[in-house]
């Protein structure tokens, strides 16, 4: 079975989500992942809380995925109001006034601001800031290193040498994934926590803690784990998060050894497989995002040339265009 995997991982192409959930390696990663994103939060946490339950994570990856298919030659293009309500409204994923509302909480807080030189008045155009940009690269450039791990490639490197990758690839992904129904609708036993706020957080955090001890009776334990803690540490309240658990552990997804949450912490393989299933189609999305840019870029270019320090690409191929807003 390894010498298949190692056969399929060699070729080049993108790994598929089948693939990657089944890679030896993928449990290490889906930690070291959870590691990356637990970091961008302590660096950025009011940016990170605009996204960690999955409603958001849909909008922020929408409306970021518009900002960047922005061209010079049309001023109206991009992000505004208008288009990111209706593919948000197409989604299902919140009401028209949530999604205004959640714009409006953006630019207050800054992470998105006007385009500046926008004659018509009727229309208000949005960018991202620069610490919108450096969280959102950061994890792009976050699971390239991971997929790197399970074939050995070369995308985080290509990718830094070349910022037109990551502008290309990340309207690509989003679109796969805002339109994919197993992403979308995350499996009941993960679900609850991803569609409260900052649950993705939770998620991450307990993946974090998992080691290569091999599961007892289907059960795999994770050490002492306080809510307080975790409350603490992502500001969620004790009230959320205890509903959070208390669903999983009446289902029997996870429970403490020692009564009233005391003692370690264990998850079951139902939870566990759940989530690793679910976050395959994510590392899947992203690896034929960046499948799709590198090929663009090589016809558009011969092969992708490195950008010079601190020079910004603002050319993207024609057929990059549009992706997002073609969702249905």
């Amino acid at each position: 079975m390894l010498q298949e995997l190692d056969s399929v991982f060699s070729t080049g192409r993108a790994l598929t989500r089948e693939e990657i959930a089944v890679h030896p390696k993928f449990p290490a990663i889906e930690r070291q992942i959870a590691d990356h994103l637990i970091a961008i939060h302590d660096r950025t946490p009011r940016l990170s809380r605009l996204k960690a339950s999955h409603r958001k994570w849909l909008m922020t990856h929408s409306l970021y995925a518009l900002s960047l298919q922005r061209v010079e030659s049309d001023p109206l293009s991009g992000l505004t109001a208008t288009r990111f309500i209706e593919i948000v409204m197409q989604l299902g994923a919140a009401s028209r006034n949530t999604a205004a509302a959640f714009l409006a909480e953006l630019v207050a807080y800054k992470f998105l601001r006007d385009v500046p030189g926008v004659t018509d008045r009727r229309v208000r155009v949005l960018e991202t800031t620069e610490i919108s940009n450096q969280a959102m690269i950061g994890w792009f450039m976050g699971h390239m290193a991971c997929l790197d791990q399970l074939d050995g490639g070369r995308r985080l490197a290509v990718c830094t040498a070349d910022p037109r990758l990551f502008r290309i690839a990340q309207p690509i992904a989003a679109a796969t994934l805002v339109a994919d129904p197993e992403w979308r609708n995350p499996p009941d036993s993960i679900g609850h926590f991803l569609n409260s706020d900052m649950g993705g957080m939770v998620l991450h955090d307990l993946i974090s803690r998992l080691d290569a001890a091999p599961a007892q009776a289907g059960r795999v334990s994770i050490g002492p784990v306080a809510l307080s803690v975790i409350g603490e540490r992502y500001l969620v309240s004790a009230t959320n998060l205890k509903r959070m658990f208390k669903r999983a552990e009446t289902e029997g997804l996870l429970g403490w050894t020692l009564p009233r949450r005391r003692g370690d912490l264990w998850l079951s393989d139902t939870f566990i497989s759940d989530y690793f299933r679910w976050q395959s189609a994510k590392f899947a999305a992203l690896d034929e995002a960046y499948c799709i840019a590198a090929a663009e870029l090589a016809m558009g270019d011969g092969a992708a040339q490195p950008a010079a320090p601190g020079e910004e690409v603002d050319d993207l191929p024609a057929s990059n265009l549009g992706r997002l807003s073609t969702i249905s």
